[in-house]
């Protein structure tokens, strides 16, 4: 009766057993566990940003308060002016291009068979370090086209239009008929007559760098009603052997040097050599002096100085665009992947074509991806450093410098430790409303 009474009774329930809080607990062994990495993080982080200020308004010595001084200087250096210049165009141009390549490149092979193999290829410059990418765009940009790629490909293309001259080191020879006119090239001192034959001889050209279509020199022959000649390289290889001014049979002629001749300042008549150097010219010539315009004698066209002070900038830009262009590729080829497919069609069905899928459809989608690779671009320039270091020759390199460099040649070359100091505070405050763009896009797509 009274079990009974116990298990059915309407008394007020058994309070729960009491647990202790471990609130307390929770917070320490979180602690616990942030320490090493707060540690680090204000060893490696916050100490050096906080020397990094303290230093910047002391002066060379590191003993005398500076003040502002030393960030005046980072208007009024002409130096760091102009790396302050480049790294706006750095910043302008670098991620625009690098973001524009990238998707390109993830639309155009979406649809292809062989896409991943491209991405693969266009991703590889990634695992190459700035250092390596830095040296192989040194030897890319070499003036030489014989080593530098670009301008052996420029030059191809050049020559392919305007052919360079054979003989750009020809000149007279020891009592040569030929004197040297201001301009360029050469003239002779005596006028010429019909029926007597005119020797032209040059010298300055090894044989093995004559035309492959030179062949060898002869004498022209006499004609009383035009005038006739030869021109050739007086020159016979072997030591006290050939006869000088004379042509000798083991000697070259001149083959498509052009000849011209001119009375009172004007070009009466012209003639081109023959491969074995003899010309003729015209009745008309007679009486007059034969000219070998500086055509003739035209340098080679050695291609663009990419690394010179106009163009070293860009250059080096290209070379970063190289590397990056893949990193891009990939992140916007995920964002693509994304995109539901029904859209598209549904915009091709309402009669949009594929460019107007592409801008109207295709890129709003990919906005948050589009932004989240140029404002990576835009934080990872504002730091380049090795790319500028390595290409730029030491001719150039206060044409390419940028704030990164700047920091590294006034901490170190010029010893003004404080000023590089101020260099990187302004770094960091040129960083920071980028990266605050990015976390808040980033909450608020949170929030999505």
């Amino acid at each position: 009766m009274a079990s009974a009474e116990a298990a059915g009774g309407s008394g007020p329930p058994a309070a729960p057993k009491s647990r202790k809080s471990v609130t307390g607990t929770r917070r320490t062994v979180a602690a616990l566990f942030l320490l090493p990495a707060l540690v680090l993080l204000g060893a490696l982080v916050v100490y050096p940003i906080g020397y990094s200020v303290i230093r910047s308004f002391y002066d060379q010595s590191g003993d005398g308060f500076a003040g502002f001084d030393n960030y005046e200087a980072l208007f009024t250096d002409d130096g760091i002016r102009t790396a302050l210049k480049n790294n706006v165009i750095w910043v302008v141009f670098a991620p625009t291009v690098a973001t524009a390549l990238g998707l390109i490149f993830a639309v155009l092979t979406e649809r292809v068979r062989w896409g991943t193999a491209f991405k693969l290829v266009v991703f590889m410059p990634m695992a190459i370090s700035m250092l390596a990418a830095g040296i192989i765009f040194r030897l890319v940009y070499d003036q030489d086209p014989d080593k530098g790629v670009a301008n052996a490909v420029w030059v191809g293309v050049h020559d392919t239009f305007a052919q360079a001259s054979a003989f750009p080191k020809a000149h007279p020879g020891r009592e040569s008929p030929l004197e040297a006119v201001s301009g360029g090239g050469f003239i002779t001192k005596a006028t010429v007559s019909a029926g007597t034959p005119v020797t032209l001889p040059l010298v300055g050209v090894a044989p093995d760098q004559m035309p492959g279509s030179a062949k060898t020199a002869v004498e022209a022959k006499a004609d009383p009603d035009e005038v006739t000649g030869t021109t050739w390289q007086d020159f016979t290889r072997g030591k006290g052997v050939g006869t000088l001014g004379g042509v000798d049979a083991s000697e070259l002629g001149y083959a498509g040097m052009t000849i011209e001749a001119v009375k009172d300042g004007k070009v009466v008549a012209r003639a081109e050599a023959a491969d074995d150097g003899t010309f003729t010219l015209p009745a008309a010539a007679d009486g007059a002096r034969l000219r070998l315009p500086p055509d003739n004698f035209k340098e080679p066209y050695n291609g663009v100085d990419w690394l010179g002070p106009s163009l070293v900038t860009p250059a080096i830009i290209g070379s970063y665009i190289w590397m990056w262009a893949g990193f891009a590729m990939v992140l916007i080829a995920a964002g693509l992947a994304g995109i539901p497919r029904d859209l598209l069609e549904a915009a091709r069905v309402d009669g949009a074509n594929e460019w107007q899928v592409f801008r109207r459809v295709t890129v709003p989608l990919l906005a948050p991806v589009l932004a989240v690779v140029t404002v990576t671009l835009m934080i990872n320039v504002l730091k380049v450093f090795d790319l500028v270091f390595i290409i730029a020759p030491g001719s150039s390199q206060d044409d390419a410098n940028v704030l990164a460099l700047e920091l590294y040649r006034k901490g170190f070359s010029e010893d003004q430790p404080g000023i590089a100091s101020a260099i990187a505070v302004f770094l960091l405050l040129l960083v920071i409303p980028v990266m605050w763009f990015n976390i808040r896009r980033l909450r608020r797509e949170v929030r999505r």
